[in-house]
Formats: C-alpha cells, structure tokens, sequence
C-alpha cells in the first residue's frame, strides 16, 4: 500500500512538472455552433381527410372514452382510421411497447392517412422510441398532435428526422374557442406570423382584473429560435439519450400539472447541471397546474426565479401551454420569435404546407 501511494505521488508531480496535470478546473467550453437543419413539414389538415388515432401512452378507460375521441375527431369532417391495437390495455400503458410503436410506424406508413391524433397521454411514450422507424417517418412526413406524456414522442420525432410535430390537444377531449382557433390557425389556416399562447382577451372593469391568466417577465428581451418543449418531466427524461432534441439556441416552452415545487426544482436543476439551460436563447414557461404543496416549502414563482433569472435570456412565464381548457397549438422544431412585451411566440413561417 505505502509503495502504491509513492507511485501515485511520484505521477502526480511528474504530471504537474509537465504541464499535463493541472490542480485549477478547466472553464467548460462554450456550446458549438447551432447546426442548420431544414424544418421538414408535414400538409396542412383539412376536413375529408383520414386522421390516424393512436395510443403510443396510456389507454382509454373504456371503450367509450375512444368513441368519444373519434367523435371529436369526425365533428371537423374528418374520417377516422383506428390504431390496430387503440383498444389494447396493459395496467397504465395501452398494451405491450412494441404494439404501441407499431400503431405509429403503420400510420405513417399508411397512404390512406393524411395525419395522426395521440388518445391521450399517461405514461409510456419514451418506452416505445427505440421501436420507431424514424427512416420511415421521415420519408411519410405527416402532422402528429399531442401532449402531456406524448412530449417525448414529439422531441423524439424532430430530433431524429427535423419533422415538425405538433405540441397540443389529445383526441380525446374536447376544444374550447381559445384552443379551436389556434389549432386551426396553425394546421388548417397557417400563416406566417402568427402570434400563439397569447392569453385570451379579458375585460377589465371597476374592481375587476385577471387572475386566471397572468404573465410574469422574469427577464425582458426579445429571443429567436426553433422551438422544442412541452411537459417538463418528459424533457428531462429524454437528457443523455439519443431521442433529446438540441438545445443550442433554442426556444424552449415548458409545462407541467400535479408536479410540487419541490419536484420542479428538481427537474429544472437536472437541467441546469445537464447544460441544456445554459444553452437555449429563450424560455416560454406555461402553466404547472395544480403544483401546490402544504407545509414548508418554496413558491413555484420562487423556483422558477431561481432557476430561470440567472439564466439571463428572455423569460416569460403564465402562456397558454400546458394541462389547462384553453391550450395552444404549439410547433415542435419551427423557427419562432418570442418577445416579452408581446407576451407570446410569433411562429415566424407556416408549419405546415
């Protein structure tokens, strides 16, 4: 043992005599240039067409859950093509990984559909991304919509093809005012330009002011970008795999529900130690609905203070994005402004052809 650490001693000084051992940390280098991908985008939707229905989460509670989602889906006139295994049910996943995924490869397969609508979220989605034929998705560039769990199908989808996918409604619920505009002005009507997660007008009166819907700057500015986002806890699952999207000057828009501060301020650390904070251009923060916690504990504001101000970009918080009636269509990987005085994302070219 003594003559082990001799040795180690002897290294050592012969490697700072050298120079090839230094006693002081390195600074870590600066991000490389963003690398220029050409956006791939998927037709615009219109009624008539064949809407693929899938479940790549968790299933539906029943049987009429899904008719109530094809219902919603045909009230646009479009027609509707079930997933072979929509109807499947494993505990909390809508049957094995390897079927779930094969719903969606057949889908994009699949002529005869024109776009694919996610059931609903849950959990299971990063299970089914090494079964995805990512060379077949990009060859049949098509709209896929969703949210909530479906965020690390979304990330997964642009990052291994530059398909633009849709961060937004799940088929199976239904569409306020707020949320039928955006998705229409994104999918069906698109235009460059178009400012989106905007809060919906509010009339104020004499004592009366809006509470529901308020936007926090916690850095003012102006910031370009593609954008890459969606449900918090998702994004974190996908650091370190081969399905995370780039973060290098990206805008990146976040959300969360039933999450307490204690377990954001976790996710958003994961994050920072990762690198991926230091690396974006802007934040667009939506809603955590329902993260309250009882007891000794910090503020969500405090939490996102902590986390997002230092970062020094342009920040806003209290958009339109997340588990919440009035939800904004929201590009995966499209080129996008976001401006703290306008309070929204100005997509700045059409998603969709």
């Amino acid at each position: 043992m003594q003559q082990r650490r001799e040795f180690i001693k002897r290294a050592l000084l012969v490697g700072l005599a050298s120079g090839t051992v230094s006693l002081s940390a390195k600074p870590t280098p600066k991000p490389g240039p963003v690398p220029k991908i050409a956006a791939l985008k998927p037709k615009r939707l219109a009624a008539g067409q064949t809407i693929g229905l899938v479940a790549p989460s968790s299933g539906s509670y029943d049987n009429e859950s899904v008719y109530y989602a094809r219902d919603i889906l045909r009230s646009f006139g479009f027609k509707v093509k079930e997933g072979k295994n929509l109807y499947q049910r494993r505990g909390y996943l809508a049957g094995e990984d390897k079927l779930r995924a094969a719903d969606v490869n057949a889908m994009f397969a699949d002529q005869s559909v024109d776009a694919i609508f996610c059931l609903r979220g849950g959990y299971g989605s990063p299970r089914i991304l090494p079964y995805l034929d990512y060379n077949l998705i990009r060859k049949n560039p098509k709209v896929i919509i969703g949210f909530s769990d479906v965020t690390a199908l979304l990330n997964a989808i642009y990052a291994k093809t530059g398909l633009i996918t849709f961060h937004g409604v799940n088929a199976s619920q239904s569409f306020s005012e707020y949320t039928l505009k955006s998705f229409k002005d994104v999918l069906f009507n698109p235009m460059a330009d178009t400012t989106i997660a905007v809060p919906p007008p509010f009339e104020v009166k004499e004592g009366r002011a809006e509470r529901s819907n308020r936007l926090t700057v916690i850095t003012p500015g102006v910031a370009t970008g593609k954008l890459i986002g969606g449900n918090l806890s998702l994004m974190v699952k996908l650091v370190g795999t081969p399905y995370e999207p780039d973060y290098r000057g990206k805008i990146l828009f976040l959300e969360d529900v039933r999450e307490e501060p204690y377990k954001m301020d976790g996710m958003l650390t994961h994050l920072k130690l990762a690198g991926r904070l230091d690396q974006v251009s802007g934040i667009a923060f939506g809603k955590c609905s329902k993260c309250v916690s009882d007891g000794n504990t910090l503020s969500m504001e405090q939490v996102l203070l902590d986390h997002l101000e230092p970062l020094g970009v342009p920040t806003i918080t209290g958009l339109m994005i997340g588990h919440i009636k009035d939800k904004s269509t929201i590009p995966v990987g499209l080129e996008a402004r976001l401006d703290t005085n306008v309070g929204g994302i100005k997509i700045l070219e059409s998603a969709v052809t």
